[in-house]
């Protein structure tokens, strides 16, 4: 790889926050407590629900098709929707209080992202750039001492427009005063973080953690692991 960055933008979660791990550590925690037991087969019952609407409704949030609140509300009534069970709003809202309130204390990262952030903070500008919630990603990285990395942390909230909308990588790089050419994106979304980025004239690196097809597109680069980006700068 050519040195000719400057900037790198990391996205958060599932790039360097396990938000998969952290999450589903949460919501057995929540589905335990709150006797979800008994109205579905298994933890993995509900989570295989909960996780594909949950991904749906985050699609429909980032085309600007829902409110936060909206997307909330939603995506922890949905399983009992599905399996038609009636009654039980209050419940599944105590469940999401509960778990929006543990999740950004959960600690757990990415497998080699503190190395790879030691690495690179003396000699990159490093921001974060994420379409999740502030409330929670600034508490997520200090709980997971991520937050000493980076000079910026910029939100789609900052804007109300979310990846993969060019506008949100051009404020980025407005606000950091980074040109895209000497600047890099490294993400877990092919969609939002990659091609967003590549719509916006950044080069990207695709985590691909769990060997996703690339549908047609080509990203500047690809690793399987994060400690694989050390390779390339």
């Amino acid at each position: 790889m050519a040195k000719h960055y400057r900037n790198i933008f990391f996205d958060l979660d599932d790039t360097l926050w396990d938000f998969t791990g952290n999450s589903r550590q949460v919501y057995r925690m929540m589905y335990e407590r709150h006797g979800y037991s008994r109205y579905f087969k298994s933890f993995e019952h509900y989570l295989s629900i909960y996780e594909q609407r949950n991904e749906q409704l985050w699609a429909d949030y980032g085309r600007g098709l829902l409110t936060k609140d909206e997307l909330n509300v939603l995506r922890f009534t949905y399983p009992f929707e599905h399996e038609g069970i009636a009654g039980c709003e209050d419940l599944a809202l105590a469940f999401m209080r509960d778990a929006l309130g543990m999740m950004p204390t959960m600690q757990g990262v990415v497998d080699g992202a503190h190395e790879v952030l030691d690495c690179l903070a003396s000699r990159y500008n490093l921001y974060i750039l994420s379409n999740g919630f502030r409330e929670l990603q600034s508490a997520k990285m200090a709980s997971a001492g991520l937050g000493r990395y980076f000079a910026r942390v910029i939100l789609s909230e900052d804007i109300q427009v979310h990846k993969p909308r060019i506008e949100i990588f051009n404020f980025a790089l407005s606000a950091t005063q980074s040109l895209a050419s000497e600047s890099l994106m490294v993400g877990d979304n092919l969609d939002t973080d990659i091609k967003g980025a590549a719509a916006a004239g950044m080069e990207q690196v695709w985590l691909n953690r769990w060997g996703k097809a690339a549908e047609g597109f080509s990203p500047t680069f690809e690793v399987t692991r994060l400690r694989e980006l050390l390779s390339l700068l």
